[in-house]
């Protein structure tokens, strides 16, 4: 059974950095894509960015400079680095994998931002 928890969340003032990581278990890690979501109150889920298998990354455009997606295959990790964060930058942060055609979820984390 595939597992996704995350940690580093938190509250950080507007301009600060959080690190984000997500630790899987029950799968074969480097064959699945990884990726971040967040989902803001009243919001749709949204895409944040993506890891490849191959190493490539994708980011929204909102986030696109500011974060950074970087997986460690060695220790079944995903990370997201948030710097210059910003109020509309709150919500829960979710963690995904996708392997053979089913996607997996994390619980989730908070990571709320003060201006």
């Amino acid at each position: 059974q595939v597992q996704l928890v995350e940690s580093g969340g938190g509250l950080v003032q507007a301009g600060g950095s959080l690190r984000l990581s997500c630790a899987a278990s029950g799968t074969i890690f480097s064959r699945n894509v990884m990726a971040w979501y967040r989902q803001a109150p009243g919001q749709q889920r949204e895409l944040v960015a993506t890891a490849t298998t191959s190493g490539n990354t994708n980011y929204a455009d909102s986030v696109k400079g500011r974060f950074t997606i970087s997986r460690d295959n060695a220790k079944n990790t995903v990370y997201l680095q948030m710097n210059g964060l910003k109020p509309e930058d709150t919500a829960v942060y979710y963690c995904n994998s996708y392997f053979l055609g089913k996607h997996y979820w994390g619980q989730g984390t908070q990571v709320t931002v003060s201006s």
